[in-house]
């Protein structure tokens, strides 16, 4: 009954007047895009439209190609629930039709507005915006439009193959996310947001689909500013010849199929999984020469980002170890002994710790010094934190620091995972969260009753978020750091 009166209302408001900036018909907020009239619900403060398609369904022959534009229509339809996660073998619900995106906005408030789009992690092969830790509604309670993405992921997103270089490079996740970024730049002022002040944020391969669409000529233009939150920056991304090596076993693991796009999506997901179990990155953006050209920290060098505002850091703890293979893997990679580990990590006593510690800096803290220096040095206003914080509430599953900062950005509490919030939870997470808004506003993230952070230019300087404190200084870890970078 309520979407009927709904639509009923939004009709007669039709007959009245234009096109409209997202405002609301009766009891409901109403947006008219280029893909049709759109009614979202209200819940709170907060309106939002759930499972918009930003392109038309990768399905059948669109497989393994460039999203396609979806059809202009002039219908109009609910937009209450979200989107099919997209393909992947941890979710029941998911589908291969997933290239749908959700806008959260404050209530009967005028805009333009800032607006942040976010990009979820999951190593790219899994992971959904759908999660309830990724609703945007509080953010959007501070006056803002927040924006979050589903893409490919897997070998739907990322499978590089020779039958399939007449439809994209094989990089078809970050080209669902330039398409979702080109939908927003298009439409977004119908819900009230600018489309000149675009924020992006995210995690892990998130953080990483950020800073590749930093230094991608297509996306050129569609976002101002930028945070990375636990960008593996030195990471090295698969050459050409390597992601195609990649494509031709998946294929052979398909059953040597002459047509990868008449696969049946269980028997993707199947090869995709025997792939994985043996090269655990199989799936990811790889440099092609067109949309990827160079690792990130090689176009950083050479200045080739795009030289916007840009806030970026790590949490002190990006993984915990928990078996021996971790341990030696880690160790490994280190070309060093473990008791020379010891001299610099003077302060840890177990050797899975060891490896954490060691995981942690090399992997991200010292690539996010890096960048920021970088970026920086290039005149853009640049942002380093840390995030040391432990939660006081108890957790359900305490282990695992990365994406910890995740659920005081989006402030979460009660979801699964997050658990209860006690006062000095609540306190950093409305801290976290105002930096972040501060920075989508106008790419500063002070602002009043927030301890200063200093930029990063000329200086080695990070906003340190610890239990005791949160403060701008000096960064403790500099000398260990010079000496990982090496």
């Amino acid at each position: 009954m309520r979407s009927v009166l709904a639509l009923v209302a939004a009709s007669a408001f039709l007959c009245l007047a234009g096109p409209a900036v997202a405002q609301p018909v009766g009891q409901f907020p109403f947006a008219l895009t280029r893909e049709g009239q759109l009614l979202g619900a209200v819940e709170g403060e907060v309106a939002f439209f759930k499972g918009l398609a930003y392109a038309a369904p990768p399905v059948g022959a669109l497989r393994w190609r460039p999203p396609q534009a979806t059809a202009e229509s002039s219908e109009m339809r609910t937009a209450y629930e979200y989107g099919a996660p997209c393909l992947q073998p941890s979710l029941a619900d998911a589908s291969e039709d997933c290239l749908t995106l959700n806008v959260f906005r404050p209530f009967g408030v005028d805009g333009p507005l800032p607006v942040m789009v976010f990009i979820h992690g999951g190593g790219f092969v899994g992971g959904t915006v759908n999660d309830p830790l990724f609703d945007g509604a509080r953010l959007a309670q501070a006056g803002l439009i927040v924006v979050t993405v589903n893409y490919r992921l897997g070998a739907l997103g990322w499978l590089s193959h020779p039958a399939l270089s007449e439809g994209g490079s094989g990089n078809f996740g970050l080209m669902d996310q330039i398409a979702a970024l080109r939908w927003v730049h298009d439409n977004i002022a119908a819900f009230g947001g600018d489309p000149n002040n675009v924020t992006l944020f995210g995690s892990g391969a998130g953080a990483t689909s950020i800073a590749l669409l930093m230094l991608c000529e297509e996306a050129r233009g569609l976002f101002q500013k930028a945070i990375l939150q636990s960008v593996p920056g030195r990471a090295r991304l698969r050459p050409a010849q390597e992601a195609e090596a990649a494509g031709l076993q998946f294929a052979a693991e398909l059953g040597g199929q002459a047509d990868l796009r008449a696969a049946e999506p269980r028997h993707v997901l199947a090869a995709e999984q025997k792939l994985l179990a043996t090269s655990p990155h199989g799936f990811a953006p790889a440099i092609d020469g067109s949309l990827v050209t160079e690792d990130i920290a090689t176009g950083f060098a050479a200045g080739h980002e795009s030289r916007i505002a840009l806030i970026i850091g790590c949490n002190d703890d990006e993984t915990d170890f928990d078996s021996e293979p971790d341990i030696v893997r880690a160790l490994a990679s280190s070309g060093t002994t473990i008791n020379e580990l010891r001299k610099l990590y003077p302060e840890v006593a177990t050797s899975s710790d060891l490896a954490a510690r060691f995981y942690t800096d090399k992997v991200f803290t010292e690539p996010a010094r890096l960048l920021a220096r970088l970026h920086a040095a290039r005149g853009a206003p640049t942002f380093r934190y840390r995030f040391a914080y432990m939660p006081e509430a108890p957790r359900a599953n305490a282990e695992g620091g990365h994406g910890r900062e995740l659920q005081f950005i989006f402030g979460a509490e009660g979801v699964p995972g997050a658990g209860i919030f006690s006062r000095r939870d609540r306190e950093v997470a409305n801290s976290m969260r105002a930096y972040w808004i501060n920075f989508a506003r106008n790419g500063d993230p002070n602002g009043p009753d927030l301890p200063r952070w200093d930029a990063a230019a000329g200086r080695d300087r990070l906003l340190l978020i610890t239990n005791e404190r949160i403060a701008s200084g000096d960064d403790p870890l500099a000398e260990r750091l010079d000496r990982l970078a090496r």
